[in-house]
């Protein structure tokens, strides 16, 4: 069978077939069933999660808050980088102790790093104490995987060599605030870099009917914003075809369109996007729709065409400038944040000079900024120009100085302005505070005064009881103070209370503690 004809998403049949065995699961009635979900990498991992969650709930499963309290602890990976690799294995390993102490204790791991097989070698030869093993694709295989192991098997490694689309899962939410919702899956770029598409498989996309029921549905749960996730979700729709094999002429700024006009979400964010992809017409639905977030985040990698090249971007800085301008002409409000590579293999000193006047001349708000990773079995893997730890860290310092001092002024910008915020709850690092987002992503700690808790209703809790009541509000705060990776403020209106029926019956403990 061509690759075009094969079947793409997971047959009606065969889901029966898998509740058929999470009925078998539930049917056990285990004596102790609780389970810890530690997610390691991006957010795609983290929507991976909550659908592995509710497939545990289904089969009569209850979050733990920690590993400790947990029957079954399941190890979502990531393998973008090699650090998200040690983290992973040093977590693994204080496992050890815990089934030494409790030998009922299952063990599972999934995600990017089981894709390859020397990752599954290693924990087969060095980890025993694993029971289950599994890739990205085989989560709604989940239940039977279990019932083989509860009935007997003594490990089961099965890691599908298909990427398939497993619709209509049930998903238990993380956040009150903001949901996440895969439209796509895998990459077809093969940055030469990168390992996902090794791990992640082909791209595949969601139909648009399943997408827009599946935020039809948020709208009316009361979510206040969701984010719409992809590899790069410029691609998506390329592989849509219609029932009689005819592809359809329907791209992502199609389904944004029809999300911002259909779903009732009062914010809709997007990630990622990739340079080559991004289309004017997809700048147009940006500016059209304010429910649409006022920030785009355009990865750039680097700023020396040569090392774009090597990088197998498709594009050069030329292009990536153009992408802006045209965004900016649109949107003179949008906030705008990258993804940086320091030390490619053959990265010269003027090759990074190159990035850094970019980085100056573009004045990101944000970046995300890495050292390079060799990635087992990529082509940048192989090239004999690696780079020094020392010289790498040296730029990533310079780089870093740079940037901190761009998002600060961007912050600058921002002092004496009043910004709807998504409200998170309770800062992490200011208890004093809430914390939340506006439009455009930046973060903005703010207070409220006696007098305003007392018009709320809300004179009597205390900061964390009042951060967890207006979580998934929205509100008007005025911006007070700039810090370089946040902003403070002021409360000044509540525009929308957090509706009740976003509120979990059963709180998600640690589920996604991504790392």
């Amino acid at each position: 069978m061509s690759e075009q004809l094969k079947p793409r998403f997971v047959s009606q049949t065969e889901l029966d077939r898998q509740a058929e065995f999470a009925d078998a699961v539930l049917q056990l009635k285990l004596p102790r069933s609780s389970y810890y979900i530690r997610t390691f990498g991006c957010q795609l991992n983290e929507n991976d999660s909550e659908k592995l969650a509710g497939l545990l709930e289904s089969m009569g499963y209850r979050p733990a808050a920690a590993p400790e309290e947990a029957s079954f602890i399941i190890f979502n990976t990531c393998s973008v980088r090699e650090n998200a690799d040690d983290r992973f294995f040093g977590h693994l390993g204080l496992v050890k102790n815990l089934r030494r102490d409790h030998p009922d204790l299952l063990v599972a791991v999934c995600g990017c790093m089981m894709k390859i097989e020397e990752h599954v070698d290693k924990i087969r030869r060095s980890y025993p104490f694993v029971d289950l093993v599994f890739g990205p694709s085989d989560i709604y295989r989940l239940p039977e995987l279990l019932y083989r192991r509860l009935s007997g098997s003594r490990r089961v490694y099965d890691v599908s060599s298909e990427d398939l689309i497993a619709e209509g899962s049930k998903v238990v939410r993380e956040r009150q605030y903001r949901a996440l919702c895969t439209i796509m899956y895998g990459c077809n770029n093969y940055c030469s870099y990168c390992v996902v598409p090794y791990t992640r498989g082909r791209e595949r996309s969601r139909k648009p009917a399943e997408i827009l029921q599946e935020l039809k549905n948020l709208g009316r749960q009361g979510f206040g914003e969701v984010m719409l996730l992809g590899q790069n979700v410029n691609s998506y729709g390329r592989d849509l075809t219609s029932a009689d094999g005819r592809k359809l002429n329907y791209d992502f700024a199609d389904l944004l369109a029809e999300a911002a006009e259909q779903s009732d979400i009062p914010r809709i964010r997007f990630m990622t996007s990739h340079p080559k992809d991004i289309s004017i017409k997809l700048l147009d639905v940006m500016r059209a729709y304010p429910q649409i977030e006022r920030h785009l985040h355009l990865p750039l990698q680097s700023g020396s065409d040569t090392i774009l090249k090597k990088m197998n971007r498709h594009y050069t800085v030329a292009d990536y400038r153009r992408s802006v301008m045209a965004a900016l002409e649109r949107m003179p409000d949008l906030a705008l944040s990258t993804d940086i590579i320091v030390g490619f293999p053959g990265e010269t000193e003027q090759d990074f000079q190159a990035t850094l006047d970019c980085v100056a001349e573009f004045a990101y708000d944000s970046a995300y900024t890495f050292q390079y990773s060799p990635r087992y079995g990529t082509p940048a893997a192989l090239l004999a120009e690696q780079l020094s730890p020392e010289v790498m860290t040296e730029r990533f310092g310079r780089l870093v100085e740079l940037q901190n001092a761009n998002s600060l002024k961007a912050n600058e910008q921002r002092v004496g302005q009043i910004y709807e915020v998504l409200v998170e709850g309770c800062s992490d690092h200011r208890p004093d505070m809430l914390t939340g987002r506006a439009s455009d992503n930046h973060l903005i700690n703010f207070s409220i005064s006696p007098d305003q808790r007392e018009a709320l209703g809300q004179e009597g809790l205390d900061d964390r009881a009042l951060g967890q009541r207006l979580e998934g509000s929205f509100a008007r705060v005025k911006v007070t103070l700039a810090r370089t990776f946040s902003l403070e403020g002021e409360w000044q209106q509540l525009t929308r209370p957090a509706p009740d029926t976003v509120r979990p019956s059963c709180p998600p403990a640690d589920l996604n503690h991504s790392a």
